[in-house]
Formats: structure tokens, sequence, C-alpha cells
């Protein structure tokens, strides 16, 4: 399949979401209509609607309160894979950024942003729309030059690429507002913010951004930064109309990921499709969402919110037997995931990926036809990459489609949050 078809493929998939749209007559859209996030999620809180959510919200209040390790394959942390190092992140010009924000908060705005570097907030991000915890400064709450110099904080932070990926999602986010008429409970606001520490050039410090299909936790310490956990998704992944218009987001970790499987070997692409149904029968199903391989929410995705220990033991086939052009395949898909990164830090961030080829696996769940949806995850000791495509939230759509998507990415035994380079007394609760 050449790269122009596989493009057409995902483009026109994307705009099948008109054959999906809502009854917006129906009370869950004429309730929402006049209610603002607090009161939406106050009604959730109150009526548990839906109720397969809000069983998995009492799961995650349990894994809130576990002491934090890390994503594992086996629950026992493999040592000294990360290291403090100069990646080249222009850490003063965020620090100034940083501290602008600080200098147009109240003292009440600036007490509800700031929390201690070390705090639990860190891993109470959520992608649902649903403000469960409204942690720090939601951005549709404030001034707009409060909410710009927020952005003007990732606009710093981030490589110019992966911070207009972060725009995308947020204007895709206020595209399904409008189109389910709910503007005050998705738009390009709908975030929260929240900063860790203090800005400096030496000590740890970073901020977390969460809110619907977007949740990004950035960490510093000097020079050295990563971006992990983030979740990225869209529904749909594509705007067809109006100011945004053609903006997409998603589209290329999807298509690199079909080109990569459908150009493994059959004995290989076996090994790697380790369920051939996108909700098999063969899939831990029991209840108990602590563990089970497939929830309505989650769907096939493992290391989304609060599963910052969950044990993900490999799958699939091998990296290190794919060829040499497969495997710069894995490394195009790589850089699309840690997109958000700077130049220079995605590049190192990559070469350590390669350094574990010998211990990394890829993994694939449905089919791989031109236009089949699918799930696929890259995973080694040091980077977690999930890409799952989902059935219907807003849209009616019963089946995963290739409209809705969610992306992962952990960075496995310890690495997320910044966590093993953290000095001991600033280690995440």
């Amino acid at each position: 399949m050449s790269t122009n078809a596989r493009s057409s493929s995902f483009n026109e998939a994307s705009s099948e979401f008109r054959q999906h749209l809502p009854d917006l007559s129906i009370p869950r859209f004429t309730i929402s209509k006049n209610q603002d996030a607090y009161e939406y999620a106050d009604d959730f809180k109150k009526n548990h609607v839906p109720p397969w959510l809000h069983n998995l919200t009492e799961t995650w209040k349990d894994l809130l309160q576990e002491p934090f390790t890390g994503v594992t394959t086996d629950g026992n942390l493999i040592p000294d894979l990360y290291k403090s190092e100069n990646m080249g992140v222009s850490v003063r010009t965020i620090c100034t950024a940083a501290n602008k924000v600080l200098d147009l908060c109240t003292p009440e705005q600036k007490q509800k942003l700031q929390y201690p570097v070390n705090a639990r907030e860190w891993r109470a991000w959520s992608n649902p729309e649903f403000l469960l915890r409204p942690f720090g400064l939601r951005l549709e709450d404030l001034p707009e030059d409060l909410a710009t110099s927020i952005l003007a904080v990732l606009e710093a932070s981030f490589s110019p690429e992966g911070y207009q990926k972060a725009l995308a999602a947020m204007r895709i986010n206020h595209f399904l507002g409008e189109v389910c008429q709910v503007p005050k409970i998705m738009n390009k606001y709908s975030y929260n913010f929240l900063l860790f520490g203090e800005p400096s050039a030496q000590r740890a410090w970073g901020y977390v951004l969460y809110g619907h299909h977007l949740c990004l936790s950035v960490f510093f310490r000097g020079m050295y930064m990563i971006v992990s956990p983030t979740f990225t998704g869209a529904e749909p992944n594509i705007i067809d109309d109006g100011p945004g218009a053609g903006t997409e987001i998603l589209h290329t970790e999807g298509k690199l990921g079909l080109q990569l499987m459908q150009s493994l070997p059959q004995q290989t692409k076996d090994q790697a499709q380790i369920f051939k149904l996108m909700r098999d029968p063969g899939m831990l199903q029991s209840g108990d969402l602590k563990v089970d391989r497939w929830n309505q929410d989650d769907q096939r995705h493992l290391c989304g919110a609060f599963r910052d220990n969950r044990i993900v033991p490999y799958e699939g086939t091998k990296v290190a037997d794919m060829s040499s052009d497969q495997q710069q395949l894995i490394l195009d898909i790589v850089e699309q995931f840690v997109l958000y990164l700077p130049q220079q830090a995605r590049e190192m961030r990559k070469e350590q990926v390669r350094k574990h080829f010998s211990e990394t696996w890829f993994c694939w769940i449905g089919g791989y036809g031109d236009h089949d949806p699918f799930y696929f995850r890259i995973q080694s000791p040091v980077i977690i990459c999930e890409f799952d495509h989902h059935s219907g939230v807003f849209l009616t759509n019963k089946e995963p489609a290739k409209f809705h998507t969610h992306t992962i990415v952990r960075s496995p035994n310890g690495g997320d949050y910044g966590n093993a380079i953290r000095p001991e007394d600033e280690r995440l609760m």
C-alpha cells in the first residue's frame, strides 16, 4: 500500500464520523448543554451515569493511593535506565514563561496552582471530559492573559510541531463541543494546569496539563526533560468544517503503524497479532477493573490514567528480529509519540529507545487491512507507546473506528514524571 493511498484511507475513515452524529434531543445533551464543567461533574458524581465510567473512577481512587513505583513487565523495577543529562533544553526560557504565569496570578490563584514537587497530584490526571479532580487552575475560568500565558509555557517547553499537536487536540475538543452543543464542557480551554515546585534552571520542577483527550506531564531537572506520561486523543480526529477545518491529529502514527504491520512477513504478523478481534473473547474481562484486559473506557490500552504501577508483560514479536527498514519505522513511530520534546531531546530519547531494541516488542490487535481499526503497542524497558482506535463516546459508533483515536506514552521502570532521576527527598508519593 502506498503512502498516499494509506493517507487517503485514514482521511476518508476520519471523515466518516458524520454518519455517527448523536441525537442532540436526548436528555444527555439537552441537560448538559446548559451545564458548566462543575455542574456536569457534580451530576456524574450524584447519579453515577454512565455506570461503567463511575465504576472505573472508583477503581482509580484505589489506584491513586498506591505508592508510586512505575509500570513494569513483572512487578520488578529495572534500575539505572535513566540518567540526568544535558538534553539541550532551553530551561531558562521555560522558567521565564512559568514565572510570568505566577506573576499574573492573584495570591489565591497561586495557592491553587502550586504544589510540592513530590505531590501526589502529579498522578491525578484523567482524560474523560468529566472534571473529577479540579486541581490547579482551569484555563476557561481565567482571564485571557493568564490563560494564554499558560499556553506560552507549553510553547516554550515543546518543539514547534509538538506545540501544534497539543493545540490541535484542544482545537478538536472545542470542535466536538460545538458539534454536541456542549461548549461549556468541551472547549479549547477546558483543561487544568498544575505547577510543581519552583521553576528553576537547576532543581527539579514541572507541570501537568490535563483535560479531555489531552494530558501532559512535563518534568525538568536542569537541562533534562521528560514528557511522560502523556495521553493524546481525538473524537473525531479531523475537523471538516468551520474555522479549524483541515485540522487532523494522530493520523501519522496510525499510518506508520499500519505500514509496519503490513510490511511484516506473515509468520511475524501472526506473532505480532495477539488478538484478532478488537474485543476478543480471549481478553480478560472478569469485572475486576484493576487487572482486566478490556474495559469500556480504556478499551484495549493498558497504561492510561491511574495505571502508574501496572504490570504489562511483553507481547507480540521482537523488534530485534525485524529488518533495518522495519526498525526505522519503529523509530519513526516513536518520533511521533514523543513529538512534544524539543528536537535535541527528542533525538536523545529515540537513541535511548534504539539502544534497547534487543528488549523491545511490538504487538497488534485487530485486523491489518487498509480500512480496519486496530491497536498496537511498542514496549521496551524505557518506553511504552500505545495506539488505539475506539468506539464512540459522543459519536454513536458502537464498534471501534478510525475517527476516534487514543495514544499513550509511558516511561516504564520509574521513568514517568522523571521519578527515576529525582533526588530521594523529591520522589513521588
